[in-house]
């Protein structure tokens, strides 16, 4: 499990075959302190696992669907990638329950300075409007973030400078593709309220719209 807080960036060293996916070296900019062999870390997003770690250097195995799925296949030696490590349960939640799985990939639509802000627009994954709303949080590329606008067919969100300094975002074009995680909450509750119709209430969890109405969860 991951919190969507960007630890920094590390640079895609070797990237070979291997077994119908691929291996990646990834030498971070930041030391990997009381690492462990086996150990979680979310690559742009997606949960891997690392071997051979030590505090500068580390490999993940990708797999086909991992590379099917998101924009790790893209990628060139020389990349960038956004890094963070697994939440430890004593680990203040700054961002958003992020499982390190990604729904699906995104395209830029356009990138435009305000400030010294940057607002980006993404198109909307098929299947993934629903999840999407207004000052909802969304996982761009790992990065925790919160939806300024969305409709059926884009969202945009407002990266700070400090974003832009220590991710990818400061470097991301229109056209380019990033990893999209939806929030977790919400694809729950969704499962919830679909069992929960076609169950009998006196049987079931007691969870329905109404139980949601009365208590806030929705309008």
């Amino acid at each position: 499990m991951f919190t969507g807080i960007i630890q920094g960036q590390g640079v895609l060293k070797e990237k070979k075959p291997s077994g119908g996916g691929m291996v990646f070296g990834i030498e971070p900019d930041f030391a990997l302190t009381e690492h462990e062999e086996g150990e979680s870390i979310a690559c742009n997003g997606v949960c891997l696992t690392a071997r051979q770690i030590s505090s500068r250097y580390f490999l993940v195995d990708v797999s086909p669907e991992s590379l099917s799925r998101t924009n790790l296949g893209r990628l060139a030696a020389g990349h960038k990638i956004n890094l963070e490590r697994a939440l430890r349960l004593s680990d203040r939640l700054g961002g958003h329950l992020v499982s390190g799985h990604v729904d699906a990939v995104s395209e830029t639509i356009s990138r435009k300075p305000e400030g010294d802000f940057v607002r980006f627009s993404f198109n909307v994954p098929q299947g993934l409007g629903r999840y999407i709303i207004e000052k909802g949080s969304i996982t761009i590329d790992g990065i925790s973030l919160t939806v300024n606008h969305c409709d059926k067919h884009s969202f945009s969100v407002a990266i700070i400078p400090h974003t832009l300094e220590i991710t990818s975002l400061g470097s991301l074009r229109q056209g380019d593709v990033v990893n999209i995680e939806v929030d977790l909450i919400g694809k729950y509750v969704e499962k919830l309220l679909t069992a929960a119709g076609k169950e009998d209430n006196s049987t079931g969890s007691g969870i329905n719209p109404a139980f949601l109405a009365e208590h806030g969860f929705l309008r």
